[in-house]
């Protein structure tokens, strides 16, 4: 018995989630020496926001100075920008960015950050489904849990980019992350768990390196963990 559960285990661990990356380019990238880039999370109101954990993750990823990506982190941005990019006054559209940069304490700011690239992401990471179910006791023999349990989770995320300097739209990407987590137990229970938001953090921030580094060595546009 222990034998097959071991095999169930491997053949569970592998092809747990699939990532699946799209574009949208108006523009080609320029970032230059001294050019920096801002990842920002949609907060509309306090019932809904882009994940904080995965903007952070988008930017660690995509911040690599030696290859010419320098990211702003995002709390810092935002304190050093109060309060003009705070959830209820943010600019939602390139013509409220407009009515920003109207404002010389916003230009100077953002002029010394050298922000060329603000990248808004907007999305969430939600469970879609479970099955099965799992149950523990505790006997004369000792404690022990029997059963199997899975659940879905699916990540979509789109992201903009601004393009601060020139005022327009640069383009958009999106990533649709899907996954499915499984617990097996027998006396334990095991979780195997498909890590979707990471790895639509991973494929988003691949693609927007591409993105702002055209010349850059191109890879694909889908991948799978």
């Amino acid at each position: 018995m222990a034998k097959s559960i071991f095999v169930f285990a491997l053949m569970l661990l592998s092809g747990c989630t699939t990532v699946v990356i799209d574009e949208y380019r108006r523009s080609d990238g320029e970032l230059a020496r001294g050019d920096s880039v801002v990842i920002l999370g949609r907060r509309h109101s306090s019932e809904y926001e882009t994940e904080p954990d995965l903007v952070d993750c988008v930017g660690r990823r995509l911040h690599n100075p030696k290859r010419g990506v320098t990211v702003i982190p995002e709390q810092q941005f935002v304190d050093a920008m109060y309060p003009w990019f705070e959830a209820r006054t943010a600019p939602m559209h390139l013509k409220s960015l407009d009515r920003l940069v109207d404002i010389p304490e916003v230009r100077e700011r953002m002029e010394t950050y050298g922000v060329k690239y603000i990248v808004w992401i907007d999305g969430s990471t939600e469970t879609t489904a479970s099955a099965g179910s799992i149950g523990c006791s505790i006997g004369t023999g000792g404690a022990g849990c029997f059963g199997f349990g899975t659940w879905d989770k699916e990540s979509d995320y789109e992201a903009s980019v601004w393009d601060f300097r020139d005022r327009e739209l640069s383009g958009k990407l999106s990533a649709d992350a899907k996954g499915t987590s499984y617990m097996p137990a027998i006396v334990v229970p095991i979780p195997l768990i498909a890590r979707v938001q990471n790895n639509a953090c991973k494929g988003m921030a691949a693609q927007l390196q591409q993105f702002l580094l055209p010349a850059q060595p191109a890879g694909g546009k889908s991948s799978s963990s």
